[in-house]
């Protein structure tokens, strides 16, 4: 059955599971060819059998390390090779580390802020290079609600998304008029395994991923003319503190 994303080609990265997984497969079944990248080479050819089997889609992907700019720039030649060049890029690849400040390791601090805004920069730019021979294409930043709302043990977290919000803000304002849209999804508390607790179960309170992957949907169906720059997303009832 057809898709309103039939010809169209979409960059996920951290796209082998989480939120990723759930945007990659709900692109794939709406027509789109994904790409999806992950640090891990057999993890990500793993995603990339089992979405194949879920879609029937034309997937690809390659392990990329995203603060690695060589390795960005093999995911979207393989994108090029496999697709011709990207219509729309989720850079959903992130990571959290949680400490105070003062027992912050600078070895975490540069591996969370390298991850979370370096690594959109370098795949932002891979982006744009393609979009302006295309003639334009759609960036969805996956950032997050801590870019708004500090927490203690966050300044690392905190800070690369404050960062993201910024650099993502500034670029559609330097891009809007070559046809790129820019939109940053910010979610609150998500199911995933993203900071993982031994033996925790599944939380019905927290967004699903799918939630999130029906939002990418709604951006990308929104007509050109109409930009949804900023969206937060909470869960509706959070437990009580």
């Amino acid at each position: 059955m057809a898709g309103f994303l039939d010809g169209k080609c979409a960059v996920v990265t951290g796209g082998t599971r989480g939120i990723g997984r759930a945007v990659a497969r709900a692109l794939a079944a709406n027509g789109a060819g994904v790409a999806i990248c992950g640090r891990d080479e057999e993890a990500t050819a793993r995603a990339v059998s089992e979405l194949i089997t879920e879609t029937g889609a034309h997937i690809a992907g390659v392990g990329t390390d995203v603060r690695d700019r060589e390795a960005v720039r093999r995911l979207f030649e393989l994108v090029d090779r496999e697709f011709g060049a990207p219509d729309i890029v989720i850079n959903n690849a992130g990571i959290g580390v949680f400490s105070p400040v003062a027992a912050l390791n600078v070895e975490d601090w540069h591996r969370v802020i390298e991850t979370n805004l370096t690594g959109v920069f370098h795949c932002c730019q891979e982006a744009l290079i393609r979009f302006k021979k295309r003639g334009g294409g759609y960036l969805i930043q996956v950032g997050s609600l801590a870019g708004k709302n500090p927490f203690a043990g966050g300044a690392v977290y905190n800070a690369s998304k404050f960062a993201l919000n910024g650099f993502s803000e500034a670029m559609m304002l330097d891009h809007r008029y070559d046809n790129v849209r820019v939109s940053t999804i910010l979610p609150g508390s998500v199911d995933t395994d993203f900071v993982p607790r031994p033996g925790s179960k599944k939380a019905e309170w927290k967004i699903a991923p799918s939630d999130i992957a029906d939002i990418v949907l709604m951006l990308l169906r929104m007509p050109e003319r109409t930009l949804l720059s900023h969206i937060e997303v909470r869960p509706s009832k959070p437990v009580k503190g």
